[in-house]
């Protein structure tokens, strides 16, 4: 690799770093609202700061329905590769987050490919927070867009061109649903009236607003968060950065001596086997262990 292909790529990564960096101080200052609100609500001083605050939250932590082939407590969970294999990765992310757009742009490749080898099996958790604290509607608009492509069995597809078409955070492009629509004519099947209907109709709301509502609970506060088997990895493992070269070493360490788990889709596959769910508790299959 060349000289100037190295500092391109760490670049990226300082650039993915500086936007969670902001990312954070945003949910920081948000978190600090809402304390002050909850403040007021006791002193009788700020009873519409505490209305408006539990407004803005999500509704409902039981979803009406969920897409095909979700998994864990309460179906919120969307999986993609052998849920079989010997590593899960776990990912919380929002579609209109950019530090989870510049992660997908750059590890959207290698993840597919371990998911493709029967080495990993990614669990995804589709967010929706940043409509909350920036306004908008693209965030959930988008999610229920990828719980429609889960549905109808072309979620990675459409995830991955989801965020290669991200659009600047503070434009909220995806608020207009008909967007949405028109990226999924780039997944070969995946446009159709029943995709359509979908999106237009906001099928998987208060899916969306579970999830959402499950993150909230979950102890983290900024996307995206990945952890390799439980154990967090963006944007370092212990002391080493993470580049798509480490992911993979990572993956070769945890899995050694371990058997590849059987490829094939998802949505498709039985439910968690003990050894990919037990590295979190959020991610065991329906009618299982609850966290």
């Amino acid at each position: 690799m060349s000289e100037k292909n190295r500092e391109g790529k760490r670049t990226a990564r300082e650039k993915m770093i500086e936007e969670r960096a902001a990312q954070e101080a945003k949910d920081a200052r948000r978190r600090k609202l809402i304390i002050l609100g909850a403040v007021l609500v006791v002193i009788g001083a700020g009873v519409g700061v505490g209305i408006a605050v539990q407004n803005n939250r999500s509704s409902s932590d039981t979803p009406k329905a969920a897409p095909a082939g979700a998994i864990g407590n309460k179906n919120l969970v969307i999986p993609d590769g052998p849920a079989n294999a010997p590593s899960t990765l776990t990912v919380y992310e929002d579609p209109r987050c950019p530090a989870c757009g510049q992660f997908e742009r750059e590890f959207a490749p290698t993840v597919d490919q371990l998911q493709d080898q029967g080495k990993l099996y990614g669990n995804y958790h589709i967010v929706s927070f940043i409509d909350r604290h920036d306004g908008g509607k693209g965030s959930k608009n988008a999610a229920n867009a990828l719980a429609c492509a889960q549905d109808a069995g072309y979620f990675r597809a459409y995830h991955d061109v989801l965020y290669k078409n991200q659009p600047d955070e503070t434009v909220d492009t995806w608020k207009d649903k008909s967007k949405l629509i028109d990226l999924s004519k780039q997944v070969p099947g995946l446009d159709s009236p029943t995709f359509e209907g979908c999106v237009n109709t906001n099928k998987f709301g208060s899916w969306v607003s579970a999830v959402e509502q499950d993150f909230d609970k979950s102890g983290y506060s900024s996307t995206p968060t990945v952890l390799l088997n439980g154990k967090p990895i963006y944007p370092k493992n212990g002391n080493d950065e993470i580049t798509p070269d480490n992911l993979v070493k990572w993956v070769n360490e945890a899995n050694q001596g371990k058997p590849l788990g059987t490829t094939g889709n998802a949505s498709a596959s039985p439910a968690p086997t003990s050894t990919a769910a037990e590295s979190d508790p959020n991610l065991q299959p329906s009618g299982g262990a609850t966290h």
